[in-house]
């Protein structure tokens, strides 16, 4: 299996079974300008509708903030995986879950900034509906107003991880990377993120519901984006 591989200046030590990276948190940056869609059909309407009967009651996403080439729809399959892969493109801020017959569900998502950004092979281990969230101990060291959550941060809509969680890993150690979900609708389709990738919460419970654990993740680099 391919090792992760992190772009910059700083590396993934898994011998060690420690990392540097893998918190998951948010950059504060500002919001992109993207135009308001006059009008929603009503598919995307219902899919990213509000929802209530989660455990934390999920509010409708604003898509005015999300490009419509993000919102979460089937495709042919441009991956060349074989059916029951999850796929990162880096480059075009897509993830794919290839299926049988040649499709594909894409969700658009959002990527670690420059210096944090990853790709490789790895396995899902682990899934979880309002996970908990607990920052690495060199993030606690960066952010010293992380410390309160040393030993978790309660799930809830504030939580970095959303309202579910998939967890890499590689070899048998957790990699500290997540596929999760995120209130934050305009960090999708942009670097923002400490490494994790992220989805909005609507399409990571739907994501979360297909993939079973054991499946395999591919995260490609910007260098081999499926868009070219």
């Amino acid at each position: 299996m391919q090792g992760i591989n992190l772009i910059g200046r700083r590396a993934f030590l898994v011998g060690g079974g420690a990392a540097l990276l893998g918190g998951c948190t948010v950059a504060q940056a500002p919001a992109p300008q993207v135009a308001a869609t006059s009008r929603v059909p009503p598919l995307y309407r219902e899919m990213y509708g509000a929802r209530p009967d989660e455990r934390f009651a999920i509010p409708a996403v604003d898509l005015s903030k999300v490009d419509p080439r993000f919102w979460r729809r089937e495709v042919a399959d441009p991956t060349g995986e074989r059916a029951g892969t999850v796929v990162v493109d880096t480059g075009s801020y897509f993830l794919y879950w290839t299926m049988e017959g040649g499709r594909a569900m894409r969700y658009g998502v959002g990527l670690g900034r420059e210096g944090f950004g990853w790709n490789g092979t790895a396995t899902i281990e682990r899934k979880a509906q309002w996970p908990t969230w607990t920052p690495p101990a060199e993030m606690i060291a960066r952010e010293p107003e992380l410390e309160e959550y040393r030993n978790g941060m309660p799930p809830g809509l504030g939580n970095p991880l959303g309202a579910r969680a998939l967890y890499l890993y590689q070899n048998g150690r957790d990699t500290l990377y997540r596929l999760h979900g995120t209130q934050e609708a305009y960090s999708i389709g942009r670097a923002v993120s400490s490494g994790c990738v992220r989805l909005l919460n609507q399409d990571i419970i739907d994501l979360h519901m297909r993939v079973p654990t054991g499946s395999r993740v591919v995260v490609r680099p910007p260098s081999q984006s499926l868009l070219g």
